[in-house]
């Protein structure tokens, strides 16, 4: 079973993404459980450092549940949207034992999503830097100022890469909630979900830098990074032996650890991230299934198509029919 950690940062969080988020994982665990007898996240957490948070000068509050020192190893992190009653440098000054522990949380494997403006604690660790990362448009600005160093496309709802998902303002963070779960529990529970919040799930438009994640709550460091060169080298021809050169390991270790790790051979999450990558392709834009061949890095249409079929159960011409906007749209 995973545990997700809701944290509470000192400042004032918005309490809405803080309630919002709890109550969506503890529908999503109780319609998954009673569905089919098991647990996902075993442990939901909402965590901080001090023993009650005051927003809204007092009128508001959230009790942490639990201090975050007690938690030493968590397997998703999510970092609420904080109210502008206090400017991101005071949030950051605030939060820096909560920011140290999210950078060792990630560093263990942990996934980190911020909502909205808790991309400001998100890119104040340091950990983003290099990543894409999204806050709402009217932040756009300072961010960039603050944060030179983080990619960030503020035109874009949800961004997600290298296990840091991030999210546009206002109540757009309910989408970012609704891919998450959708990644934990299957997209039958986040529709299911999707309807008892009547938060709309079509978020194909806003999600273009979403890719498979694989298996990264683990420990081995170079399973960690054959991952990220993996998913950053997806275009190129994959060579497992030229992996395990790069790492500087056998390739009969580099096979074993990778399926200790993940339950996947390198071969397989190669093939996983080239066809979460076409899929997504295939849903927002309006390239030939050609064309989104080549960008993920297949030569061979047969090779490609029995791939895709098998890992998403269509081929990519019925995938596209069914989940690309303007091909519905043609068909009417």
């Amino acid at each position: 079973m995973k545990h997700l950690t809701i944290l509470v940062p000192n400042g004032h969080p918005n309490p809405i993404t803080i309630i919002s988020t709890f109550m969506a994982f503890m529908q999503a665990e109780k319609h998954h459980t009673l569905k089919t007898g098991q647990s996902v996240f075993g442990q939901v957490t909402i965590a901080g450092t001090s023993d009650k948070v005051d927003v809204y000068n007092g009128i508001f509050s959230v009790t942490p549940v639990r201090d975050i020192s007690e938690i030493t190893k968590t397997d998703l992190v999510i970092i609420p949207a904080f109210l502008p009653q206090t400017s991101p440098e005071q949030n950051i000054g605030l939060n820096e034992k909560m920011m140290d522990w999210i950078t060792l949380q990630y560093k263990q494997g942990a996934e980190i999503a911020s909502l909205c403006t808790g991309a400001y604690l998100l890119a104040a660790t340091g950990i983003a830097n290099g990543q894409k990362c999204s806050i709402h448009w009217n932040d756009a600005e300072k961010f960039r100022s603050m944060f030179p160093k983080v990619d960030l496309v503020a035109d874009q709802v949800i961004t997600y890469e290298n296990g840091i998902y991030t999210c546009g303002g206002a109540f757009s963070f309910m989408n970012l909630i609704l891919y998450l779960l959708e990644k934990n529990y299957g997209r039958e529970m986040a529709i299911l979900c999707s309807k008892l919040f009547q938060i709309d799930i079509d978020r194909s438009s806003q999600s273009p830098y979403m890719v498979f994640n694989g298996q990264k709550s683990h420990n081995d460091p170079i399973v960690l990074r054959a991952q990220e060169s993996i998913e950053q080298n997806i275009t190129e021809k994959f060579s497992v032996e030229s992996l395990a050169q790069k790492l500087a390991v056998s390739r009969r270790n580099l096979d074993r650890r990778f399926i200790n790790a993940t339950g996947n051979t390198p071969n397989e999450y190669a093939q996983r991230v080239r066809i979460e990558l076409a899929k997504k392709q295939l849903e927002t834009t309006r390239k030939t299934i050609q064309e989104v061949m080549f960008e993920v890095g297949y030569s061979d249409q047969k090779t490609f198509r029995d791939t895709f079929k098998k890992i998403s159960g269509l081929s990519p011409l019925e995938y596209k029919s069914k989940y690309n906007r303007d091909a519905v749209v043609s068909t009417h």
